[in-house]
């Protein structure tokens, strides 16, 4: 297929979501409290659908089984990231993911390492980003005191920031934060503390103290160092690299020629329009659009003001 696999995808209702995934990106909504759009995504919670070309109406999880001529000829028996866009209009629970290891022994799936790229913020706000317990022992007797202020690091956030979030790191994103977010295809997650609040059926969420205690890593999360290239019409900055994806904001104002260096990308449109051509066809792009460049196209323009977080598995 020598044509963007551009994604239709599922819109996600949470208790701590709003309405920005609409009002910023245009997308159609299913409720006042929707927290996340899942939007390059082969997991079957949420499963994305290629929209054009010879694959339209595909699910992407059966087109990376029967087609995996597209994604490389992939070694993975499932397709290994997850791309979302996330609406925190109140504080998400303060949580925590299992490694690979512990989460196909425990859940049956991948573990979840994640990263976050700051659409916008509030003016005040602020995640929660590592602990400062010493020991399991001393984490596990914070927690069960529920000592949140002595136990859980807090940092502000700005548009633009970016942070690692490897499996382990206990964290929380806060209030009037959006973010797009890079991740493993996991839907774990382990609950620490979520603000005592209740449900619309007056039902607190289940926490998951002991499996969050096991998972948990004692010290400081290390946060990646992003390293920015300028040419003359793109700013390309390589947001983190690690065993499981690689990371990338390019900014495109004007012209920028591109070229495959890993098995397929995945690319989601932040802001701005423009065009992407290849192979003598050209496709418009607009912002909130996601895309996935297959194996086959090896290069491509992007034209016009085009600001994009791009990813790939890294290499094994």
């Amino acid at each position: 297929m020598n044509e963007p696999l551009f994604l239709t995808s599922q819109m996600h209702p949470k208790i701590w979501g709003g309405t920005k995934l609409r009002d910023v990106f245009g997308y159609t909504i299913p409720s006042e409290t929707t927290g996340e759009y899942w939007a390059i995504s082969a997991h079957p919670n949420g499963v994305s659908i290629v929209a054009n070309g010879e694959f339209a109406g595909q699910p992407l999880d059966k087109l990376y089984r029967e087609q995996p001529q597209l994604f490389g000829n992939p070694s993975d028996d499932v397709f290994p990231l997850l791309t979302k866009i996330l609406d925190a209009n109140d504080w998400l629970s303060v949580q925590v993911h299992p490694d690979d290891a512990y989460g196909l022994e425990h859940e049956g799936e991948l573990g979840k390492t994640e990263c976050w790229y700051v659409i916008a913020s509030d003016e005040d706000a602020e995640i929660i980003y590592g602990h400062q317990a010493s020991s399991k022992q001393n984490l596990q007797e914070l927690i069960e005191k529920g000592d949140w202020d002595n136990l859980l690091t807090r940092v502000p956030v700005k548009a633009g920031d970016f942070f690692y979030v490897p499996s382990g790191t206990i964290h929380a994103i806060g209030k009037g934060i959006m973010i797009l977010e890079t991740q493993q295809s996991s839907d774990t997650t382990y609950r620490v503390y979520d603000f005592d609040r209740k449900d619309d059926q007056g039902q607190t969420r289940e926490l998951h103290l002991q499996q969050s205690i096991d998972v948990t890593y004692i010290g400081q999360p290390q946060n990646s160092h992003p390293a920015t290239l300028k040419t003359r019409d793109l700013t390309s900055t390589l947001l983190v690299s690690n065993e499981f994806f690689t990371v990338y904001h390019w900014v495109v104002n004007g012209r920028a020629d591109m070229q495959q260096t890993a098995p397929y990308l995945l690319v989601s449109v932040l802001d701005g329009k423009g065009e992407i051509s290849s192979n003598n066809n050209s496709f418009s792009l607009k912002k909130g659009d996601h895309f996935i460049i297959p194996n086959a196209i090896t290069e491509w323009t992007f034209s016009g003001q085009l600001d994009l977080i791009a990813s790939h598995i890294s290499e094994k």
